[in-house]
């Protein structure tokens, strides 16, 4: 079974999911720092160093050009996607500059259209993105409340939300309206499917 890929950015982190013993830990950029001042080594090290005081000392570094196309966390993802990883746990990709989080969250829809599955941690937030399937959530691993779910494209057909307070039998969802937003968990099971298209969800926990 191949093992999970636990990317670190510089953004909020979550002191609640570090790195667990089999991950393979990449520090995207300024997720270098956040790593270090936790006492984590990461497997590897990915970036420009723009914002990092001094250049890693590191035998795994992937230096890129500070003027490119993608992002330091993109480069990240690539990699890992480009070596088999097909689950993602990315911790410090939320808050910060708004623009970096929205890349951050787009990132997701890359990882999802290219068949893997990838989270974002954020303090009391969770984002994820499903393309043509779907995602349960379990009451009993997690106190969550409030879920959202948007279209990551212009239209997502067929879908469905069960188990949630505000269900849903394969609704279109387009990304002119956010027909998704604040739904609720119910303390039961919950499905979120989608037929064609993909779907950018975030729901909060406690």
């Amino acid at each position: 079974m191949m093992k999970r890929c636990y990317i670190a950015g510089a953004g909020e982190f979550c002191e609640n999911e570090l790195p667990r013993q089999d991950d393979f830990v990449i520090a995207a950029n300024g997720g270098y720092d956040a790593l270090k001042s936790r006492g984590i080594t990461p497997d590897l090290v990915v970036g420009d160093f723009d914002s990092i005081a001094n250049m890693p000392n590191h035998p795994n570094i992937i230096r890129s050009n500070a003027e490119k196309d993608d992002t330091d966390m993109m480069l990240a993802v690539r990699y890992a996607l480009e070596h088999g990883y097909k689950t993602f746990l990315i911790n410090g990709g939320l808050g910060g500059r708004l623009d970096q989080t929205l890349a951050n969250i787009q990132i997701l829809t890359y990882i999802a259209e290219n068949g893997a599955h990838g989270t974002h941690l954020g303090n009391g937030v969770r984002v994820t993105a499903i393309n043509n399937g779907s995602i349960e959530f379990d009451p009993d691993k997690e106190n969550k409340e409030t879920i959202s779910v948007f279209s990551a494209g212009s239209v997502a057909e067929g879908v469905t939300l069960k188990g949630l307070k505000y269900p849903l039998a394969d609704a279109t969802l387009t990304n002119l309206y956010p027909l998704g937003v604040s739904n609720e968990f119910t303390g039961k099971p919950a499905t979120i499917s989608v037929k064609n298209g993909t779907l950018i969800i975030i729901w909060e926990v406690r």
